[in-house]
């Protein structure tokens, strides 16, 4: 009686090791085939299905799995190069947006990754201010130009009462007929330089104030560097010391470029000198 019983219980011991290791086994089977589909979203260039999937699967999870912080880090690198290919394009709303929603992938990123990240989220946000400064003045200009025309035609309105009360009185029959004036040829004006020598194969343009963090001075002198680009057809190279400074560097200068010609394809071209004052070496291309 004692052996058949013992029999029992050790067949139903196995019975539920069994059943646990079928279990743990299926588990693992479903965590691999939804790290699958995180991928497949990811290729297929659907983020939002991406991000939405790991979020669930983080749920159900070990928080210490690797694989949770290599996904993400997958997604903060496609969020950061969607953001930068936006900010060189001039289109800084969206690159602010995409850069904010790649910020949540940032806690498993490298210190290096977050730095391009600030950097870029930096630039977004001098050249959506700038835009913003400059929407106003044109707002502004706009309106002192209304209020021009309409104290010219209020003028034109007043001399040309005052020329008819004279016409009047003089009792003038015959019309006078004023000849219409000849418009002289436009000459277009040759473009001056603000930076660069024209003539010579290139130019080299000083950056110190990259080194000093001052962004204000940085924005100007990418100005001018802009109007010398467009108007002498110059390729640039960027000569930096660090790899996360030629990205910033470079949308700042590509907005400015767009503004001024919106069909002009920059040439940019980065050189680390990690010993040297950064600078900016520009050559009119129709110098050969």
């Amino acid at each position: 009686m004692n052996n058949n019983k013992s029999r029992y219980l050790a067949g139903l011991a196995l019975g539920l090791l069994a059943n646990a290791a079928q279990a743990e086994y299926w588990t693992v089977d479903e965590q691999v085939k939804n790290f699958n589909d995180v991928s497949a979203h990811i290729l297929r260039g659907d983020l939002p299905a991406a991000e939405s999937k790991l979020n669930s699967i983080s749920q159900n999870i070990d928080p210490s799995d690797v694989r949770i912080g290599q996904y993400r880090r997958e997604l903060a690198n496609i969020y950061l190069q969607r953001g930068q290919q936006q900010l060189a394009s001039g289109n800084t709303a969206a690159a602010a947006a995409t850069l904010t929603q790649g910020e949540q992938h940032l806690v498993a990123a490298s210190p290096a990754l977050k730095a391009q990240y600030q950097s870029s989220l930096d630039a977004a946000t001098a050249e959506s201010r700038l835009a913003a400064a400059e929407a106003e003045a044109k707002a502004k200009a706009a309106l002192a130009r209304q209020e021009a025309e309409r104290a010219r035609q209020q003028q034109l309105a007043e001399a040309k009462a005052a020329a008819e009360r004279q016409a009047r009185a003089q009792q003038q029959v015959q019309p006078v007929v004023v000849p219409a004036p000849v418009a002289e040829p436009a000459v277009a004006a040759a473009p001056r330089a603000r930076l660069i020598d024209p003539a010579a194969t290139s130019s080299s343009v000083p950056m110190p104030m990259l080194d000093a963090n001052d962004r204000d001075s940085l924005r100007d002198l990418l100005d001018q560097v802009a109007a010398d680009v467009v108007a002498f057809d110059c390729a640039v190279r960027l000569e930096v010391r660090e790899a996360k400074d030629y990205p910033f560097v470079a949308a700042l200068l590509s907005a400015r470029i767009k503004k001024l010609d919106p069909g002009f394809s920059p040439q940019f071209s980065p050189v680390l000198k990690p010993d040297q004052e950064p600078r900016l070496v520009l050559s009119p291309q129709s110098n050969g």
